[in-house]
């Protein structure tokens, strides 16, 4: 059975588990907004299903929640932050009016983030950009789940790409992919539900294909999409998320004395774009050309509809959530 219940509800539950296990307020407050806004948007492998990775990461000890970040102006273009070993949120708040400040005055501006812990979707934080009127591009890694093209042992993190253009007058077109065949999560929520992987996620342990999420979790490996192309990419990443920013490549995090960690502390890089400064036209115009002709040739639906949908729902009728799943909610809540 499934009960709805409205954004605020569930925003503000969240809220109180994690003022309850060491956040501060403001942090506790940005990790709320996220995790409510993927269950409402149907981001599920990115909503409350992330309850226990980010409270066992706090609660080891092995992330901060009242960390305070340090963002730097270290050239006209570009910005510099150091999250202190806490979550990611909290440093894109700080940033984002000087980056955009920097974008307006340049056309284009740089954020790089280093010790910071990313364990959320990519879309929510470049959404907001491109609601401003800018293009905006993120790029992440994140823990060793990928095994590169070719290769035996997991090296890459699932290393999500996000890509956001402003609309006139319409909700933004946003993309947020993994470069692995699955992500993470969803490996996760097959396991829960007892579902088999598609053909081509992952490998076992001795190197072997399997559709088994349980095999690609426990010593086996997924797989980057698309066999080198992915591999190319998950490998862009990791240099324009770790070694950009100075932070810790996927393959380097190790959490093996904090039990129950789950969140990586990687590098990401952020950038912003006003498209009015590269256009000689209308900008807005021809992306509207472009995405009649994307209709035209057939795809009905483009990137971040369904969660466009999504939110309309349950802004409307509320969030479906498991009723086991809500009372644990609750239990962890206090309430």
């Amino acid at each position: 059975m499934t009960t709805r219940i409205p954004y605020a509800e569930l925003e503000a539950l969240l809220r109180a588990i994690f003022l309850r296990h060491g956040c501060s307020e403001p942090v506790a407050d940005l990790l709320a907004q996220n995790m409510a806004g993927a269950e409402r948007d149907g981001a599920h492998s990115h909503g409350v299903f992330r309850i226990k990775g980010n409270l066992g990461s706090l609660d080891s000890g092995w992330l901060d929640g009242k960390a305070v970040p340090v963002l730097e102006d270290v050239a006209p273009g570009m910005l510099r932050a150091d999250g202190k070993n806490g979550f990611s949120l909290p440093v894109l708040a700080m940033a984002a009016e000087p980056l955009m400040d920097k974008a307006r005055t340049n056309g284009i501006a740089v954020l790089s983030v280093r010790k910071a812990h990313h364990f959320s979707a990519v879309w929510p934080d470049i959404e907001p950009f491109a609601r401003e009127g800018f293009l905006a591009l993120a790029t992440v890694n994140s823990m060793a789940s990928v095994v590169p093209h070719g290769g035996h042992r997991k090296l890459y993190g699932t290393n999500p790409l996000g890509f956001a253009v402003p609309r006139a007058g319409r909700d933004p077109l946003v993309f947020d992919q993994a470069s692995s065949a699955m992500a993470n999560g969803d490996v996760q929520i097959a396991r829960r539900e007892g579902r088999q992987l598609p053909e081509g996620t992952g490998i076992d342990r001795d190197g072997n294909p399997t559709t088994d999420p349980n095999a690609v979790l426990e010593g086996g490996a997924l797989l980057p999409f698309g066999g080198h192309k992915g591999s190319s990419i998950a490998m862009m990443m990791e240099i324009m998320g770790a070694a950009l920013a100075g932070s810790d490549y996927s393959f380097e995090i190790d959490w093996s004395n904090h039990p129950g960690a789950a969140t990586p502390h990687g590098g990401q890089t952020y950038i912003l774009i006003d498209p009015n400064r590269g256009a000689v036209n209308s900008f807005a115009d021809r992306i509207e050309v472009l995405i009649d002709a994307i209709h035209a040739a057939g795809q009905a639906r483009l990137p971040a509809d369904r969660r466009y949908a999504n939110r309309r729902d349950s802004l409307a009728n509320g969030i479906p959530l498991d009723d086991d799943v809500l009372a644990e909610i609750r239990r962890l809540a206090g309430s």
